[in-house]
C-alpha cells in the first residue's frame, strides 16, 4: 500500500522536509515526522478500524520503537520508509498491527454480563431445548474473556447434562492469540475468579517462583482460535451463534465503522441470540436488528 504525499508537503522546500524527518522529542529520541505519522494513522485505520488521532502519537512512537528492535531498523522514519517506499508492508503489516493494538483484559471483567448469563440467558437456552450452545468471543485478546465464559458454561452444563458448548475465540493480533491458546496466565490475574472455580478449572505451576496458572485441559478443549479482522467484509464464522461477546473494541472505531461491524456481527447471531458490548459502548442511533434487554446486552430480533 503506497500513500501519496499531500500537495502541501510535496511543495515544501527539501531542507524543511529533511528537518521534519529528523525531528526529535525532548528525550533526544527521533520522533515520527508529521507526514509519516499521518501515513501510519491512515494505514492503521484503514486496515483495523482503529482511530489514531494526534493525541496518540507518543504512544504510537513507543510501540514502534519496541517493534523496531525486532526488525533491526534503527529509526522510526527509516521504519516508515521500509514499509511505504521499500515494499516492506506486506511482510510487516501483521506485526505492525500487533504492535499498536491494546489488549486490556481481565477474568470476569464487567461481572453483570456473567450474572446475566447465569441467571437469564443460559436458563432460557435450556428451555428452548438447544443442545449445543455456540459462543463467539470476538476481540478475545489473551483469552481471559473466553476462559471466563468457559467456566460459566461448564458450570451451567454440569447442572444441565444434555447441553454442551463450544467457544470460538478470535482476535486481530496473532501475538495475543498465541498466548490465549496456551491458557497460561500470571497468578495475579486470577484474583476475580471465585475460589471454587479456581479449584476446578485452574492448575498452578509446579515451579512456585513462576507464579503462573493454566486453564485445565477440559476447558481448553472447548475453545477454538482464529485470526479475524473485524474490518473484513465477511467473517468465516457460523451464522447461528447463541452468544457473541464483542466488548471494548467498538470504542476504537468511528461511528460508520461501528455500524458496519455490528451489522456483520448480527449476521452471525441467530434470532433470539444475545450480543454483549462493553460497558461504555452503545448502539444508540444505529439501525440494527437488536433490542436492548439489559445494560449493554442486546437480543437479535
Amino acid at each position: 500500500m503506497q500513500l501519496e504525499m499531500t500537495r502541501a508537503s510535496a511543495t515544501r522546500p527539501p531542507a524543511a522536509r529533511w528537518a521534519d524527518e529528523l525531528a526529535t522529542d525532548r528525550q533526544g529520541q527521533e520522533s515520527l515526522s508529521t507526514r509519516n505519522f499521518s501515513r501510519l494513522a491512515e494505514l492503521i485505520h484503514n486496515y483495523s478500524g482503529i482511530k489514531m488521532p494526534p493525541s496518540k502519537r507518543t504512544m504510537l512512537e513507543g510501540r514502534l520503537r519496541r517493534r523496531m528492535r525486532a526488525t533491526g531498523i534503527n529509526g522510526l522514519n527509516d521504519y516508515c520508509r521500509h514499509i511505504f517506499e521499500d515494499d516492506g508492508l506486506s511482510a510487516e503489516i501483521v506485526h505492525l498491527i500487533d504492535a499498536v493494538t491494546t489488549n486490556k483484559t481481565d477474568f470476569f471483567r464487567e461481572p453483570p454480563h456473567f450474572q446475566f448469563l447465569t441467571n437469564s440467558a443460559l436458563p432460557a437456552l435450556t428451555q428452548t431445548g438447544r443442545r449445543m450452545i455456540k459462543v463467539w468471543s470476538a476481540a478475545c485478546s489473551i483469552g481471559a474473556e473466553p476462559y471466563t465464559l468457559a467456566m460459566v458454561l461448564e458450570e451451567h452444563c454440569r447442572a444441565n447434562r444434555r447441553q454442551d458448548y463450544s467457544i470460538l475465540c478470535t482476535d486481530l493480533s496473532t501475538e495475543v492469540l498465541e498466548q490465549a491458546v496456551s491458557g497460561i496466565f500470571p497468578e495475579a490475574m486470577i484474583e476475580p475468579v471465585d475460589e471454587e472455580l479456581r479449584r476446578r478449572y485452574l492448575m498452578r505451576s509446579r515451579d512456585d517462583a513462576r507464579r503462573q496458572v493454566r486453564i485445565v485441559p477440559e476447558l481448553r478443549a472447548k475453545l477454538a482460535f482464529a485470526r479475524i479482522n473485524l474490518m473484513d467484509d465477511s467473517y468465516a464464522v457460523d451464522r447461528d451463534m447463541d452468544l457473541i461477546f464483542c466488548r471494548n473494541i467498538l470504542i476504537y472505531f468511528d461511528k460508520a465503522t461501528q455500524l458496519k461491524v455490528l451489522q456483520r456481527l448480527c449476521d452471525h447471531l441467530r434470532p433470539g441470540g444475545h450480543l454483549f458490548l462493553g460497558h461504555s459502548e452503545s448502539i444508540f442511533g444505529l439501525d440494527l436488528p437488536l433490542i436492548q434487554i439489559a445494560n449493554t446486552v442486546f437480543q437479535r430480533r
